[in-house]
């Protein structure tokens, strides 16, 4: 082995700096192993490794199978997501807000355009063409107008072409695990609640979770019924399903099997269709109605003045484009 040359000033100075930088790093990678489990919990690790024994508790309570009930639980694809009840929540702070006096009253004649253009419009029609014969016989047993049925349609799920991809179950089991505020406060923006608001926070949030505790029953109930996973129902961002965007409680009360196949499929086209007249009837729709009333009935449906508004305002175009072509 040829002997080493006697070390040069640059190497004997780059020596302790190369030490600094191994230390430097040693004692990253220290931080990083001892804070990574941190860091990662915040992201979907923090979703999955959520708490679910008070919930998984109160449903055998309420007769569920336990050892079902914690195996569904215990899936990978159960995930605690927040932001459900924080949306909600968002939308309850500041519908109580006191400049909605002047608002409230621009939005009674108010509409969704998008579902008014001549676009839109055709879209209906040709739906209601291609549909004609169970679209009759509903509004033959219900007394609801075809034109009703389908701009209800048409609004909810764009006439059955977008009814959600969220997975209902984790969207109504977070809901109702978030029974106290601090659950859910940090996906809330920081200024959303104020000292004026926070008790009336509190109540509607308890509210919400109980409320969505009851549609997570109906749509494991419904699952156990048809014999389907409950994790594979998607639907919108609270927990809506099918073409005519159900709750599941609304599905067990006023789902309609219509083709017979012996089961309620808010899915399917003519149960959705069915279901949604039997719905409005249900909740007060009669052939004699005026204007004021199938409005209200209307707003039954989704709470909302400008749904309804708008609602009735396509039933009317469609009407007109009957009309004009007769």
């Amino acid at each position: 082995m040829p002997p080493r040359s006697p070390a040069t000033l640059s190497e004997l100075i780059a020596r302790p700096i190369r030490l600094i930088r191994i230390q430097v790093w040693i004692f990253a990678v220290y931080l990083l192993i001892m804070t990574g489990p941190v860091l990662i919990m915040t992201g979907p690790a923090l979703a999955a490794a959520a708490d679910w024994t008070p919930l998984t508790e109160r449903l055998v309570g309420d007769g569920f199978n336990r050892a079902a009930i914690e195996s569904l639980f215990a899936r990978p694809e159960v995930l605690f997501e927040p932001e459900a009840m924080a949306g909600k929540l968002k939308v309850l702070i500041r519908s109580r807000t006191n400049e909605t006096t002047s608002l409230t009253a621009d939005l009674r004649n108010s509409f969704h355009r998008t579902y008014l253009t001549h676009w839109a419009i055709a879209r209906a029609k040709a739906y209601m063409s291609e549909n004609k014969a169970v679209l009759g016989e509903v509004a033959a047993k219900y007394g609801v107008p075809e034109e009703i049925i389908v701009s209800i349609l048409l609004i909810e799920t764009h006439l059955g072409r977008n009814t959600g991809n969220r997975r209902v179950f984790n969207r109504l089991a977070s809901m109702a695990r978030c029974t106290d505020l601090e659950t859910v406060r940090p996906s809330l923006d920081a200024s959303l609640i104020t000292p004026d608001n926070e008790e009336f926070a509190r109540r509607r949030l308890r509210e919400k979770a109980d409320w969505a505790y009851g549609e997570l029953k109906a749509l494991l109930l419904i699952a156990e019924r048809d014999g389907i996973d409950p994790l594979a129902i998607r639907g919108s961002m609270y927990g809506a399903i099918g073409l005519c965007q159900f709750m599941p409680s609304n599905v067990i009360s006023y789902g309609v099997d219509a083709d017979r196949d012996g089961r309620t499929d808010p899915f399917a086209t003519p149960d959705a269709l069915h279901s949604i007249a039997n719905y409005l009837r249900g909740h007060g729709w009669r052939e004699d109605l005026d204007r004021e009333g199938r409005h209200r009935v209307i707003f039954d449906y989704n709470h909302s003045t400008v749904y309804a508004n708008t609602v009735l305002a396509v039933a009317e175009k469609i009407r007109d484009r009957k009309r004009t072509r007769r």
